[in-house]
């Protein structure tokens, strides 16, 4: 029996190298394929030059962005810009509420630069001198305010930006009995209230 093992043994190992050896034998190396031939190069024709090959494209240089200016009435508060305000305020004559050409004038001067802000809500207040009664001066302070307002809307300002009130003679500004005196406090003064 033990011949007969080793006679089976014998034809597997034999039918074993007969399959390696021919999965080897069908194996066939890759055929290469020969390249095309170069393009042809056009009969030179005499006195003409070839064209020249392109010439690279010189880009301009990066050059960075000037720095942004730190916007000086940006970085103020409130309290800051009333006290140093960039709004001027506009001068009234004697018992009158009609803008003279000088407060006209100021008040194109602060309409740009509310243009230039345009998240400033401004309040204007109306003030008088100390001749009159107060009923009489906070109703006269009111016209005067009204009237700036009134003309700062005719150059493009909204409404809903500009507020008024009326101190009549209450907060002078100058506290002296003299006609210069007088004319200070004939005015409407510019508060910045939000910005």
């Amino acid at each position: 029996m033990k011949k007969r093992a080793d006679g089976s043994l014998m034809c597997l190992m034999a039918v074993f190298l007969l399959i390696v050896w021919s999965g080897c034998a069908k194996r066939q190396p890759p055929v290469a394929r020969p390249a095309p031939p170069p393009p042809a190069a056009a009969p030179a024709t005499p006195g003409v030059r070839p064209p020249a090959p392109p010439q690279p494209v010189s880009e301009p240089p990066v050059v960075p962005p000037e720095p942004v200016p730190i916007d000086e009435l940006a970085t103020k508060t409130l309290d800051e810009l009333n006290r140093d305000s960039p709004l001027g305020p506009v001068f009234f004559e004697y018992d009158s509420a009609e803008l003279p050409a000088d407060a006209q004038a100021q008040l194109t001067t602060n309409a740009a630069v509310l243009k230039q802000r345009a998240t400033w809500v401004i309040t204007i207040e109306g003030h008088c001198d100390e001749r009159g009664t107060a009923e009489y001066n906070l109703a006269l302070g009111e016209r005067r305010a009204a009237a700036a307002r009134t003309y700062l809307m005719s150059l493009g300002i909204a409404a809903d930006r500009v507020k008024t009130v009326s101190y009549g003679k209450e907060f002078p500004f100058d506290p002296g009995n003299t006609e210069a005196a007088y004319a200070k406090n004939r005015r409407a003064h510019f508060v910045i209230t939000a910005k």
